[in-house]
């Protein structure tokens, strides 16, 4: 039996963060962390990305099985575990590259996108701000940053940043959960 096997990208911040969400979403199969939409050549490094000066974001890019988990899921898991409505910043990560933004693979992530950004609109008191353009190349992060969260969890940044999204996931996907 084959699987209907899409790809996405999508930076909320933080990568360890939107990783560690949605490495505990039943159907996806790969979280990858890594760097897109930046502005200059060649290979990102993170030191060059933390500057602030490429233009990158931090994002993931993710793999998953289409017949356990839409796109369309994937984006209101994602849309309601970062806060969607802040301009280069997520808690005290301040900076273009911690933009929230979805970049679309296709023409139709493209419409599911913009769909699901009106309507979880309502669900915010302010604009969200979440940037949508399609993927330009996107960059695996280094090997430090794979899997962060699972193999750092007694880090403070762990406990005090990631938890709460993880405990956010918890209460409003349940049902999405592995």
């Amino acid at each position: 039996m084959s699987k209907n096997i899409q790809i996405t990208t999508i930076g909320g911040g933080c990568f360890w963060c939107t990783e560690a969400v949605f490495q505990k979403v039943k159907g996806v199969e790969k979280v990858i962390s890594g760097y897109a939409g930046g502005k200059v050549p060649g290979k990102p490094t993170y030191r060059e990305i933390c500057s602030g000066l490429t233009g990158h974001a931090e994002v993931i890019q993710i793999t998953f099985n289409a017949d356990v988990i839409s796109f369309e899921d994937l984006l209101i898991i994602f849309m309601t575990t970062h806060d969607p409505t802040t301009l280069n910043r997520q808690g005290a990560d301040k900076g273009t590259q911690y933009r929230s933004v979805i970049f679309y693979h296709d023409k139709h992530q493209q419409e599911i996108a913009a769909k699901v950004l009106k309507e979880v609109q309502q669900y915010y008191d302010t604009t969200i701000i979440t940037e949508m353009s399609a993927l330009p190349v996107f960059y695996e992060a280094e090997q430090e940053h794979q899997n962060y969260y699972k193999e750092n969890t007694q880090q403070g940044y762990c406990s005090y940043v990631i938890e709460p999204k993880l405990s956010k996931l918890r209460k409003l996907h349940a049902d999405k959960l592995k």
